[in-house]
């Protein structure tokens, strides 16, 4: 062996034992470059000025009448209608002004509706609350309890807005225990209070599925909130309205009218409903255009069409042998469906939900 090639194999051996005892001992971390900081997001100019005190929106408004390129937009009027149009922004729900007291754009009366689904299945669409529709209630609680009916479906999603939580709470009575306090109707003062209490035992008890969506509106917060609260009903739809108040009519020197909230429904336990209404335990979406045409459709038709689906075709051997296919036969269908509003296929994807939801119920208790 000679002496140089003796050499390079020892020197391939100190390499590769350097090696193994450096990657054996951790090498001392060199220090990193200091991170560049994320750049904020610019604050939105509500951000902005919230954060501005009084001297600062005081100073704010000097300034600018003082050198805005055209002062006449900032004369002493410009400047109240700019404040009123910022209060109405941020009170929202809290204020509505009208043109005049003709103006009332309330929604259209929905009818009372019921009927058995599924044989045992109670589905009550109350509309808007009145003593009519309590009427109607109760004779269909009485019929419900003569069918075996042991499941309720509670459809608040055409109930317009109210100011009557007497009748309100009237409705809520026939589900919540005697003696609880339903809703209190909270005022500016602790003297204007009103609170409402169920002085009757319930005419209905068994399980609730409450259904709400942005159409639930006023006192039908309040009601679908309690029996949520006392029946432990599951909420199935949408956000409700977030306006369970009650308003007050105040009219302006030019025949205008300002609608002020001037007392709010708070659930037992605090629970307010205004501004952000009454959240849904398990929310299902479904298009308005497709609930106001079912809704309309089932006062002929009844609900069970619109919650049975029907099996979907497929090609099978007796589709071959007599030369047809029902596959593209459904297709065709549904093409037509859409071109004819009298065959639509709408269906109530929040109706169906409460159906399955109340099956499985019923089989877990029954295991």
């Amino acid at each position: 062996m000679s002496r140089s090639f003796f050499f390079l194999i020892a020197g391939l051996c100190c390499w590769s034992a350097a090696a193994n005892c450096f990657a054996q001992v951790p090498a001392k971390a060199s220090p990193s470059p200091t991170a560049a900081p994320e750049p904020s997001a610019t604050p939105t100019t509500r951000a902005l000025i919230d954060s501005m005190d009084a001297a600062d929106l005081k100073e704010a408004i000097q300034l600018l009448k003082n050198n805005y390129i055209k002062p006449d937009a900032l004369n002493e009027t410009e400047l109240s209608r700019a404040a009123f149009e910022g209060i109405l922004t941020r009170l929202g729900r809290g204020v509505i002004l009208l043109p005049n007291a003709s103006a009332d754009s309330g929604e259209a009366a929905t009818p009372f509706y019921s009927e058995i689904l599924d044989g045992h299945v109670g589905y009550l669409r109350l509309g808007g609350f009145n003593k009519t529709k309590l009427n109607s209630l109760d004779a269909n609680l009485q019929n419900f309890a003569t069918k075996k009916v042991n499941a309720v479906v509670l459809d608040f999603r055409a109930s317009p807005a109210t100011n009557d939580f007497a009748v309100a709470a009237e409705f809520a009575k026939r589900f919540c225990p005697k003696n609880k306090t339903l809703f209190t109707l909270r005022k500016t003062t602790a003297r204007q209070e009103r609170t409402f209490t169920s002085d009757r035992d319930p005419a209905y008890q068994g399980l609730i599925v409450v259904l709400a969506d942005g159409d639930t509106t006023g006192a039908a917060e309040a009601v679908a909130g309690v029996i949520h609260i006392y029946d432990k009903a599951v909420v199935i739809g949408q956000p409700s309205a977030g306006r369970a108040v009650e308003y007050s009519d105040l009219k302006l020197p030019s025949g205008k009218l300002l609608r002020v909230a001037v007392g709010e429904a708070i659930l037992p336990e605090g629970y307010p409903l205004f501004p952000g209404g009454l959240k849904p335990d398990l929310p299902v979406e479904m298009p308005a255009t497709d609930k106001r045409e079912v809704f309309q459709a089932s006062r002929e038709k009844g609900m069970t069409p619109f919650v049975v689906e029907n099996p979907r075709p497929h090609l099978n051997e007796a589709a071959l042998i007599s030369g047809t296919n029902p596959e593209l036969e459904a297709m065709e269908a549904a093409q037509r469906r859409k071109t004819n509003p009298e065959k639509s296929g709408v269906h109530d994807a929040v109706l169906q939900r409460a159906l399955d939801l109340v099956t499985s119920i019923e089989i877990f208790q029954k295991k």
